[in-house]
Order: C-alpha cells, then sequence, then structure tokens
C-alpha cells in the first residue's frame, strides 16, 4: 500500500474518531443540561401522586409543569378503605386503595357480630345470638349500645354519626307485596318504633337491597329496582312512580339481584349495575322527570362500591378520579378491582366478577381516620 493512500486511510479514520467524539459530548452536554423537570409525564405523575399534601404542595413550587401536574393528583379528599371481617379470630384488615397497603387492628369488642352498614368513620353491627344492634368506631374503640331489635331478612343504615345530633336508624321488613314494617331508633332511645306502611306499587325487601341517606330521605333500592323512599321526620313512606332502570338482558342472568350497588352524591341518587359478562352501567336518578338516565361520565368523581354502603369522592389523586372501586381486592392485596369510565375498561383487564360467589358480609368501605398511626 502506497504512503499516500496510508495518510488518507489514517486521515478518514481520525475523522470517525473526531465526529464520534463530537457526538458524545453533545449527548454527555444534553444529559447534563436534563433535570427532574424533564421526567416523562406518567412517571411523574406517579411520584407526585404518591406524596402528602404539605410534600404535594412544595413539589408544585419547581416549576409550571411540575405545578400542573401536582394540582391534577393533589389529594384533597381521603378515599375510604375496605375493612375485612374475618371469619374467626378477632384480627382485622383494612385495606387502602390509594396507597395499595393493608393495615392490621386487633378487635376483640367485635366478636360474633356481623356488619350493618358505615357512615363517617362507624360502623353499624349486629349480633345475631343475641339480638344485640351496637355503633362502634374501630379506630376510636368508641362503642354505643341501643337497644335488642330482631333483624331477619332485612338491611338497616343510619343517617349520620351517633355522636352527632338528629342520628336515625332506619330498616325497612318485607310484610306483603302491598305492605312494609318500618322500624326506626336513634342512639340514646330504650327501644325501637316500628310502623306498618301500605305500598302504592310493589315493593319486595330483602337482604339485597341497597339503603342511603340523602337529602334528609332514606331511598332503599328493591330488589326488583323500584325506588321506596322515607321521611323520618314526617314518618312517611311511598313507592317513587319511577321504573326500574334499564339493563341488557345479559344482566338478568345468574345471581343478577346481588350485583347493585347504590350510592349519593351532592343530592344525587347513583346506582351502579354489574354484570358477570360484560362492563358495568351506572345511572343517576332525574328526580326532575323522575326517571333513570344513564351516565358516561362521573366528571372526575369516584365511587366505592360495597354490598351494604357505597360512598363517593372527589379531589382524589388523577388516576383514581372517574373511576368505580369494588370491594374485590386481587393479586394479593395489591390491586383493587376497579372501572375506568374514561378507557371503558376495568382494571385489571377482565375482571368481571360474579359477585353472588361473595359474602355480602365479608368487607365494607370505610372512612379512615387522619393519622392511623394513632389507633395502632
Amino acid at each position: 500500500m502506497s504512503g499516500k493512500r496510508k495518510r488518507k486511510l489514517k486521515l478518514l479514520s481520525d475523522t470517525i474518531t473526531d465526529n464520534r467524539r463530537a457526538v458524545d459530548e453533545v449527548k454527555s452536554e444534553n444529559l447534563e443540561l436534563q433535570s427532574w423537570a424533564d421526567l416523562p409525564a406518567e412517571l411523574l405523575e406517579l411520584i407526585l401522586s404518591r406524596l402528602i399534601l404539605a410534600d404535594n404542595i412544595r413539589a408544585s413550587s419547581v416549576c409550571k409543569r411540575w405545578h400542573s401536574v401536582a394540582s391534577d393528583v393533589r389529594v384533597v379528599n381521603q378515599s375510604p378503605w375496605l375493612m375485612y371481617f374475618p371469619k374467626f379470630g378477632d384480627c382485622y384488615e383494612f385495606y387502602d386503595p390509594v396507597q395499595r397497603k393493608t393495615y392490621t387492628l386487633e378487635l376483640p369488642e367485635l366478636n360474633g357480630s356481623r356488619v350493618c352498614y358505615t357512615k363517617d368513620g362507624w360502623l353499624l353491627l349486629y349480633r345475631p345470638r343475641t339480638h344485640r344492634v351496637f355503633f362502634f368506631n374501630p379506630f376510636t374503640r368508641e362503642l354505643i349500645k341501643l337497644p335488642r331489635f330482631e333483624m331477619t331478612y332485612q338491611i338497616v343504615a343510619f343517617s349520620c354519626a351517633p355522636t352527632t345530633p338528629g342520628c336515625v336508624l332506619f330498616t325497612v321488613k318485607h310484610v306483603s307485596p302491598l305492605v312494609v314494617a318500618i322500624s326506626t331508633c336513634y342512639p340514646g332511645a330504650t327501644e325501637w318504633t316500628t310502623v306498618n306502611h301500605p305500598n302504592r306499587l310493589p315493593f319486595v325487601s330483602s337482604i339485597w337491597n341497597k339503603l342511603v341517606f340523602c337529602n334528609g330521605l332514606f331511598y332503599c333500592l328493591s330488589l326488583t329496582g323500584w325506588l321506596g323512599v322515607f321521611d323520618p321526620v314526617e314518618c312517611i313512606w311511598s313507592v317513587l312512580a319511577v321504573p326500574p332502570p334499564k339493563c341488557p338482558e345479559n344482566f338478568f342472568a345468574k345471581n343478577w339481584w346481588k350485583g347493585k350497588f347504590m350510592t349519593e352524591h351532592e343530592g344525587d341518587i347513583l346506582v351502579i349495575y354489574t354484570c358477570c359478562s360484560g362492563n358495568p352501567i351506572i345511572f343517576k336518578l332525574d328526580q326532575t322527570l323522575m326517571k333513570w338516565e344513564e351516565m358516561t361520565t362521573l366528571d372526575g368523581v369516584t365511587l366505592f362500591a360495597s354490598f351494604l354502603s357505597s360512598h363517593s369522592r372527589t379531589d382524589l389523586i388523577g388516576i383514581m378520579r372517574n373511576n368505580v372501586y369494588f370491594s374485590k381486592v386481587r393479586f394479593y392485596g395489591k390491586r383493587c378491582i376497579s372501572f375506568s369510565l374514561d378507557d371503558y375498561r376495568y382494571y385489571p383487564r377482565k375482571q368481571c366478577h360474579d359477585w353472588g360467589e361473595q359474602d355480602p358480609f365479608e368487607n365494607i368501605w370505610i372512612e379512615p381516620p387522619k393519622d392511623f398511626s394513632a389507633c395502632m
């Protein structure tokens, strides 16, 4: 090989080397120029959603981009926890769907009882053997006894925390297609008051009915989808002339009556119908036109559905908004079954659940304390 050719090859080699070195230097400079503000949006949202409120506010001052993401995922309201009732023993588990963590409390006070309802962090419980009814706060361990009352195939609810003035308990029992027996009580009473009320429309009451207190009234969704209303002040009962929500035929398959849930949000009555072979359908009662309307969005609200009581929340972390969270946890306690109205799918995928397979007294959503560590 001639010397001239060798010099050309060396020059070419040096040029390639210089070019590679220049590219590496540019990459290095770009990496040095990158900051925490350049994190991918999904990763940034995940990180900021895990922060407590005070740290979220501090993080929002980093830059405009962080401020926007931090505001979107900021938790102003607190998510309810899923409380599990063991078949044996006094060890009760509480699942936090935000942190995806499980906490445990020993609660011997609940031995021999079954849960009936929950609201404002309080449980309403019943001991079948003794007919004892009582309130219990699992976080403060405060217990409030009520007069004995025999409950058979019926459900019961209360209007507000038993420590709040005006707390009323309500239960309805089927007597005949055109008659129901309504029983009420309040903390400090010596006995329950029971009165039979006629129905204008057939109303079948059972353990699968749903109860919610809204705008000073108790609403009861019957087994067949009719809605009864009770005014505890005027002691008036009526069945609304509103036909049941319309669902596809596949919703009336096996155990169809067990896959219904009802809650309220800012004065609106919401009903969730589920099916083991399809996506859930959410209805809202139009109280002006007196008919059920199907909802395609929750406008950022999050619903928490369980057999005995369901809840609604606003201002939760971004990934939880416009979702329905069900009382079933998968993957060894790592993921709660939810349905996103934005994506119109279950998370995890293919989680259509046959609610007839689940014990209605197995768990219930409950409002947790601000500081759980004080309860340990």
